[in-house]
């Protein structure tokens, strides 16, 4: 059967190996943790730089999606206690012309991650053989892999994993680094829906599954960080925290029209001077119209003269 893999983990030696190269050029030791640690630092930089146009794809798709639940509630309350087979072909066509209509996806939030999975499994493979002196598919050779399985972090080899492992230290660093995981990516969810949504979609069924990943994505966290190598968390921890800045810039920046946070960046721009505050509107008062004089007949004229 052939490794579908192959391609992803001998791009991933050439990054690994490329950087390794470099800080070991610079006065590491090519067997230190050190140099290891900072060529998966880099890794996830290249990784996560390529991804920057699927990111700023993600953003405008979610935007769309709080945009666009008040038509999606229109719609649900349209063919809500229909359960004909009839209804819910024409509400699942008409939801999905809706999405098209306005560039939305539900998935959009789950695609940068989904992509990164084929970089973590290959990264995962690589260091797994790395881990018993197992020559890789590309530039890591077995003098490298070897080089790998003896380098450590605090104390704890790189290619140990938590339930694989009786050294305490490999267990402390382990616990530490789910644990940063875990925060790094609940305060993630948690400012997204605290300062980039609109009251109006609180309650809408979009922010609802965005609540539920608030809690599952840890979880997943947790439960997968307990069998991953410790080189692979590195990189997963590395990459929450570029998450983690990267969603703060773009919620401080492009935030959500209506949300906290959209309001909170036309206050610091009116403050700049870059934009003028909008004039407070007040309820139009009625006017009466004037009243309108009667013309007066002859016969009448002569009548008040007299």
């Amino acid at each position: 059967m052939p490794d579908l893999l192959w391609p992803i983990k001998w791009l991933i030696e050439l990054i690994l190996v490329a950087f390794h190269t470099v800080f070991s050029s610079f006065g590491l030791s090519p067997d230190s943790g050190a140099s290891w640690v900072l060529a998966i630092v880099g890794l996830v930089l290249v990784v996560r730089a390529a991804l920057i146009p699927v990111f700023v794809k993600q953003i405008k798709s979610q935007r769309n999606m709080m945009l666009v639940q008040p038509e999606l509630k229109k719609l649900q309350n349209k063919y809500k206690g229909k359960t004909d087979r009839a209804s819910k072909e024409r509400f699942a066509k008409e939801q999905m012309e809706l999405y098209k209509r306005t560039g939305s996806n539900p998935l959009s939030s789950c695609l940068p991650l989904l992509l990164q999975m084929p970089i973590f499994f290959g990264l995962f493979t690589v260091l797994n053989s790395a881990q018993q002196d197992k020559a890789g598919v590309g530039l890591l050779d077995q003098g490298l892999a070897e080089s790998f399985s003896r380098s450590d972090i605090f104390g704890a080899p790189l290619s140990a994993t938590f339930l694989n492992s009786d050294d305490a230290m490999v267990k402390i660093v382990a616990a530490i680094m789910i644990v940063l995981m875990t925060a790094s990516q609940f305060i993630t969810q948690k400012q997204i829906m605290a300062k980039n949504q609109n009251p109006d979609v609180a309650n809408s069924q979009f922010m609802q599954t965005q609540k539920i990943m608030l809690y599952v994505l840890p979880l997943v966290f947790v439960i997968s960080g307990i069998s991953f190598p410790l080189g692979v968390m590195t990189y997963w921890l590395v990459s929450n925290f570029w998450t983690m800045g990267q969603q703060f810039v773009v919620i401080r920046n492009m935030p959500t029209p209506g949300s906290p946070a959209h309001k909170a960046r036309q206050e610091r721009l009116i403050k700049k001077g870059k934009i003028t505050a909008e004039p407070e509107t007040t309820e139009p008062q009625e006017i009466e119209a004037p009243k309108r004089q009667q013309p007066v007949s002859k016969n009448r004229a002569k009548k008040k003269k007299k």
